[in-house]
């Protein structure tokens, strides 16, 4: 049965994922975007991974895909007929994605993946907490006010090119 979900799911990943490159719509994209990233955490939680799970699911849909819509909502630039939607260079880009699956398919196929049987500790969340808390902290919040700084900053800028 896990097969089975990991495909469902790494074909949702695929579909959501080209859905996001090739439609119009700049809000639709974001969308599937975090449908992708939804779908993501939820093949954590199939490899037993729950902590990587919430991370993704808190900080990449939480955060950053929110940010992106707050940005589109805020941007009246993006509305107008004047944006260009298209690309001149698509050959350019799918002979670069032909070449890099090319590349990742040989990598899996030349890599011998040897099974374990190790069973992950539950408590992998806890130690993790603790060395956020402890020997970490300090980058820790480092990165949370530069990430602030960043939302106001972008804030800023949007409300400037709004008026």
């Amino acid at each position: 049965m896990e097969a089975y979900v990991f495909y469902l799911f790494a074909f949702i990943i695929i579909a959501s994922g080209i859905a996001v490159v090739t439609m119009r719509n700049i809000f639709h994209c974001a969308l599937m975007l975090i449908f992708c990233l939804f779908t993501v955490a939820g093949l954590y939680v199939l490899l037993s991974a729950e902590f990587l799970a919430v991370v993704q699911v808190l900080l990449y849909v939480g955060a950053v895909a929110i940010l992106m819509i707050f940005a589109i909502m805020l941007t009246s630039r993006l509305a107008g007929r004047e944006v260009q939607l298209s690309n001149e260079q698509t050959f350019v880009g799918g002979f670069l994605a032909l070449v890099f699956a090319l590349g990742i398919f040989y990598a899996v196929n030349a890599t011998y993946f040897v099974p374990s049987d190790a069973v992950l500790g539950r408590e992998n969340s806890l130690a993790i907490g603790k060395l956020l808390m402890t020997e970490f902290v300090l980058p820790f919040e480092v990165i949370s006010v530069l990430l602030l700084a960043a939302l106001i900053g972008a804030i800023i800028i949007a409300r400037r090119e709004g008026n």
